[in-house]
């Protein structure tokens, strides 16, 4: 018989549930809780201190989309990192139930369960949990590994092959850095590559996505402001530009800035000094710029909706990302690449990619690039049954490879990614691989 160790607390609005639960889990687990919402999870979380909680995706409100048990499985996992949530789910929401293990729960069972695999699953929650307590023999506290993964591939195309060799080239220096190329494409990947190689890569390296600083905090947020500057304004705040002071800054979404900001940014690039919103002192810093866009800025530039000053200081170097759809001999290999991830992320025994499974993802057109790509292989992961990923575990839109991207496309995506997603913006500007500010000026540009 298995091993009474752990807590656990189920969230279910249905009692039968809770009732056959509360038969259930003793036999597996030394104390069961079961609450019908999650009113008053918060206080539960505190006191009774489970290793795993299971959560319903809907409950007793009107609205019937299993969003309250993704947002409640957010702040489980923002309240108590080391608390395992597996998300209870009807067939329908199975795909939200993906989004929830992106979103960093554990695993899904479906409603109506089998016995077996809901303790399989449970138990293997609580025995990680437990595991997580204890520190490997040497691991000092604070030792943390980033989840994202996130790392250059450089590949065997000729395209990615030349953009190392000048990487290799100017990482050293302190020329600034255009980088371009589709959503998906991993510029913010080559832009960290790029500081990593370079003689700032002990100091910081600050990002900033351009395109989603609203107009008014744009100065603030960039130069730092005094304290009584505006409203709200209670201490002194530190803009990205200091906050990269002796590193990098990385810019990007720069083509989503509007023309009467890019002057002031130019003004910050080329005296290399800011002064703070609200003061009047002038505070030098010392940066490496590199920015990044999706947009023709040259294109641009001709209708004077980018400056040409600003874009002849940004362009010392130009990097440009090719798709996905031009390194074709990469995407078996990428696969292959985040099929390990994944496998190790979701506890997953996988093997490998099918040659049936190979020969889809060759065909596909990846709209979205390396990261639609990334999406597929973790989706398939998390649903197949097998040790080996096959074509029908490769779930894709049937477009067929198209690179023309012309207005009539952008506006029929946009219009499928809304209609998938239901209206929700973020959901959207995920399927789309576009930030919400790009997603909100695509909507407007369209009428929709």
């Amino acid at each position: 018989m298995a091993s009474k160790i752990g807590k656990i607390l189920v969230v279910d609005d249905n009692a039968g549930i809770r009732r056959a639960l509360e038969i259930l889990l003793p036999v597996h687990f030394a104390q069961v809780k079961t609450i019908p919402s999650p009113a008053t999870l918060v206080s539960e979380l505190e006191q009774f201190r489970p290793q795993v909680v299971l959560l319903d995706m809907n409950f007793n409100t009107s609205i019937n989309t299993g969003n309250e048990g993704l947002y409640w499985a957010g702040e489980i996992k923002k309240m108590s990192p080391e608390v395992e949530v597996v998300l209870f789910t009807a067939y329908a929401d199975i795909a939200l139930a993906v989004e929830g293990m992106k979103r960093g729960a554990f695993d899904f069972i479906v409603k109506p369960w089998e016995n077996d695999k809901l303790i399989e699953v449970l138990t293997g929650a609580r025995d990680k949990a437990l595991k997580a307590m204890r520190p490997l023999p040497g691991m000092a506290e604070g030792n943390v590994v980033s989840e994202s993964g996130d790392q250059m591939f450089w590949g065997s195309s000729t395209a990615m092959k030349a953009i190392r060799k000048t990487l290799e080239k100017i990482a050293p220096t302190d020329a600034t850095v255009l980088i371009t190329g589709e959503n998906g494409t991993g510029k913010d990947v080559l832009a960290r590559e790029i500081h990593a190689h370079s003689l700032r890569k002990g100091k910081p390296m600050v990002a900033v996505d351009a395109g989603a600083i609203t107009e008014t905090l744009f100065e603030s947020e960039l130069f730092g402001h005094v304290k009584g500057a505006f409203t709200d304004a209670h201490t002194d705040h530190i803009g990205k530009f200091e906050q990269a002071d002796g590193g990098t800054l990385f810019l990007d979404e720069i083509g989503n800035i509007p023309p009467h900001l890019q002057a002031k940014l130019l003004r910050a690039i080329q005296s290399r000094s800011i002064v703070r919103v609200g003061g009047s002192e002038v505070k030098p810093v010392d940066i490496r710029l590199i920015c990044a866009t999706n947009m023709d800025l040259e294109s641009l530039v001709r209708e004077g909706r980018f400056r040409e000053d600003l874009f002849y200081r940004i362009n010392t170097v130009h990097m440009a990302l090719p798709p996905l759809r031009e390194r074709k001999e990469d995407i078996v290999p990428l696969a292959e690449l985040f099929l390990g991830r994944f496998a190790q992320k979701y506890h997953r025994q996988m093997i490998g990619i099918s040659p049936e499974a190979a020969e889809v993802l060759k065909g596909h057109r990846w709209g979205g690039n390396i990261r639609e790509l990334q999406n597929c292989i973790e989706k398939a992961v998390i649903l197949s049954d097998g040790k080996e990923l096959t074509a029908e575990d490769i779930q894709l839109d049937s477009r067929p490879e198209n690179p023309l991207r012309n207005d009539a496309e952008e506006e029929r995506l946009v219009r499928d990614a809304m209609q998938r997603s239901r209206g929700n913006i973020s959901a959207a500007a995920k399927l789309l691989g576009v930030s919400r500010p790009t997603l909100y000026a695509k909507l407007k540009k369209y009428g929709l």
